[in-house]
């Protein structure tokens, strides 16, 4: 390997973003679906929006292990942006009138929020995982 071409290689792996996409922030198409952590974003190619999984601001599902009346509702924040600007959107899981929304021609749809609640498993609210899709 030349000189050259190691210098290259040197530069990619010290400057990751320069010779691959940013991890945190992948690409996706449309009518994909995709998972975020809390925090994290994924650019819609075709789309030119960007989602992110803001956090899940309250979560009363009923736990795996419990009898409820009720299955209860998450509510995850998310903010979705283009060039002109950002909004946040409140989905909900336990109510498929408000699982979406619609961002000018485009629906963000929550598909999933995991992990699912027991009593006898907390989880901290970083473990929180929204698998979300946007479609025309």
């Amino acid at each position: 390997m030349s000189a050259k071409l190691l210098i290259i290689a040197a530069t990619c792996l010290l400057s990751a973003t320069a010779c691959q996409d940013n991890p945190s922030q992948p690409t996706v198409p449309l009518n994909q679906q995709f998972t975020l952590a809390p925090g994290e974003a994924a650019t819609v190619v075709g789309a030119s929006l960007q989602v992110r999984f803001v956090r899940v601001t309250g979560d009363s599902r009923c736990p795996g292990d419990a009898t409820c009346i009720q299955g209860g509702d998450a509510i995850v924040q998310v903010n979705v942006g283009n060039g002109s600007g950002t909004v946040d959107y409140e989905l909900h899981t336990g109510d498929s009138s408000r699982s979406a929304v619609s961002h000018g021609a485009f629906r963000v749809e929550l598909v999933n929020l995991e992990p699912y609640p027991f009593s006898s498993r907390p989880f901290s609210p970083d473990q929180y995982r929204a698998t979300l899709k946007v479609s025309r």
